[in-house]
């Protein structure tokens, strides 16, 4: 199991944040395009989050597969190709 830092848990905590604060928005009847602008930012936070998690898992995978003599270049394809299937 890979270990994440506390930055990816306070990075997430903000999204669930935002997410409470576009339901609160649509029960109080806010205007569509204030809705649509937050869930962009929460996209977007989404996303960077994602970037992270897969940043910081390939780096610890790359060290370990150096340390057996292994072949590093696979596992930056599958994380690019990781990135690229979340969008």
């Amino acid at each position: 199991m890979k270990e994440y830092d506390d930055s990816i848990i306070r990075r997430l905590k903000r999204m669930e944040g935002q997410v409470r604060g576009v339901i609160r928005m649509i029960e109080e009847g806010k205007e569509c395009k204030d809705v649509v602008a937050q869930l962009s930012a929460v996209r977007s936070a989404a996303d960077k989050a994602m970037a992270t998690i897969v940043a910081m898992n390939l780096e610890q995978c790359i060290v370990e597969e150096q340390e057996r003599g292994g072949d590093t270049g696979k596992l930056v394809k599958e994380a690019v190709e990781l990135l690229v299937k979340s969008r």
